[in-house]
């Protein structure tokens, strides 16, 4: 019996429960008995191509929604709470975490959450610690609101045609020469909305970037932002007024944990709306293809930021004009993962920070520079991955600015569509870099930069002797 018939039993049961329906209800509507469906919803018995079509009748689902492939990223996730130290005995393997998600997901998004509840618990108890005794306890901070973010865009695949047919008709009547510019977004809000922009210089002690002020009706936008951002910020603002019933509506087909979370995701929805009518998406997606995704040229091309146009080259996922599906990440100095997404199938680490033999960290150490790479994982897959750094704002001389650095890759079947693969021997395995997602789930013994010992490995300390890392020896299995 194949691996998918032994999946697709669990997966008829959880669409008869979905519907109310008896076991022995839908025996007889097959015209089979209650014990033989009992043995296929138990994986026990294979399915033959009628009685599969008959079923998806009597369910009225679609055949797909049974042989469907098992979702990568959740896979990816569960197995980075399972690794946890807290479940070390139980010894729980990679295929065990497949079968899992690939015959009841839902139990899988239950574990996830339960793992994000627990580490926002420890993340609270730490803080009040350090309330109490003055002193910090760890670098943790609770990131809990930004891992939301990331899965209600991992769950609707960066991709919200609806927030994309509002932006294209405003592109329709802001555009000048095929592009959007910075007055026409102003004209725009005052004309449709009755919203004054005004550019100001803040403050010295009291910085911002914007301030909406609601019953003045004026959105203030800093003068120590980039044009680049002002014009997201203004379309942003055309979004907040004119998109809020379908942005609600994309909001309240999730469970979000906290009202502060919500909060953050629909400023991430406004964001996304106002992308997309800086960069429309048959416009953008065609310049991406006639240049193969060369960020620069298209951040100058549309006038926008280079983390701007990395953010929207995920959102190309219409499936009747798809992009290349990528992953995309953002980090700062510390290795903090501040931004995380994947289309790709790698795994971006949900807590803590990622493998140091990324190229989003060693681009740190050439700011402005495009970095390519062939980067391979351990289960064999090959990527293309690029990073770049970004500076944040504008500042007097001798005013720090922030640094973050962004990653952004895809799979190496995709590379004759990526231009920064040109200059990478895809099948050069001399060149390749051999990555992890984090090393605590990293199996790479031979690591130099190996930060933590493996929670899947046993390694016994030696005192007389060391390997490439102080948690890898000869002795190690």
């Amino acid at each position: 019996m194949s691996q998918l018939d032994l999946k697709i039993g669990p997966k008829i049961k959880a669409f008869r429960r979905q519907l109310g329906l008896q076991a022995n209800k839908l025996a007889e509507e097959l015209n089979i008995s209650p014990s033989y469906l009992n043995l296929i919803e138990g994986g026990k018995r294979k399915i033959d191509g009628d009685l599969l079509l008959k079923i998806c009748e009597k369910l009225n689902i679609e055949l797909s929604q049974l042989t469907s492939k098992s979702d990568i990223n959740l896979e990816n996730t569960l197995s980075e709470i399972l690794d946890d130290k807290l479940f070390e005995d139980l010894d729980i393997l990679g295929p065990e975490v497949k079968d899992l998600v690939g015959t009841n997901p839902k139990i899988g998004r239950a574990i996830v959450r339960l793992g994000d509840i627990l580490k926002k618990k420890d993340h609270e108890m730490i803080n009040k610690i350090e309330t109490i005794s003055g002193k910090i306890v760890d670098n943790r901070k609770n990131s809990f609101p930004g891992e939301v973010i990331s899965d209600f865009l991992q769950e609707n695949k960066n991709y919200f045609p609806k927030l994309e047919n509002f932006a294209n008709k405003v592109f329709d009547k802001v555009q000048k020469n095929n592009r959007t510019r910075y007055i026409a977004l102003c004209d725009y809000l005052k004309s449709e909305y009755d919203i004054t922009v005004k550019d100001v210089i803040p403050e010295e002690n009291k910085p911002f970037s914007k301030i909406y002020r609601k019953n003045k009706k004026e959105l203030l936008l800093s003068d120590y932002s980039s044009l680049e951002t002002k014009k997201l910020h203004a379309a942003a603002q055309i979004a907040q007024e004119g998109a809020d019933k379908e942005i609600e509506e994309y909001l309240s087909k999730f469970t979000f944990p906290s009202d502060e979370s919500k909060k953050l995701t629909k400023i991430a929805l406004l964001n996304y709306c106002g992308a997309a009518i800086l960069m429309p998406y048959k416009l953008f997606h065609t310049e991406c293809k006639k240049l193969k995704y060369d960020l620069e040229l298209l951040q100058n091309t549309f006038a926008t930021s280079f983390e701007q146009v990395a953010h929207r080259v995920t959102c190309l996922q219409d499936p009747k004009l798809p992009g290349i599906p990528f992953h995309f990440l953002r980090v700062d100095m510390a290795g903090n993962i501040s931004k995380r997404f994947s289309l790709s199938g790698i795994e971006i680490p949900r807590y803590g920070g990622a493998c140091p033999r990324w190229n989003v960290y060693s681009a740190l150490t050439r700011p402005g520079i495009i970095q390519a790479a062939v980067s391979k994982m351990s289960n064999g897959e090959k990527y293309v991955c690029i990073a770049r750094t970004v500076e944040k704002g504008i500042g007097r001389f001798g005013q720090a600015k922030s640094i973050l650095s962004i990653g952004l890759g895809c799979e190496a079947k995709y590379a004759k569509e990526f231009i920064y693969s040109e200059n990478l021997n895809i099948n050069d395995k001399s060149t390749e870099i051999p990555i992890g997602v984090s090393c605590r789930t990293c199996d790479r013994l031979d690591c130099s930069q190996r930060a933590f010992p493996p929670l899947h490995k046993k390694f016994d300390v030696d005192i007389n002797s060391r390997g490439v890392s102080v948690y890898v020896g000869d002795k190690n299995t």
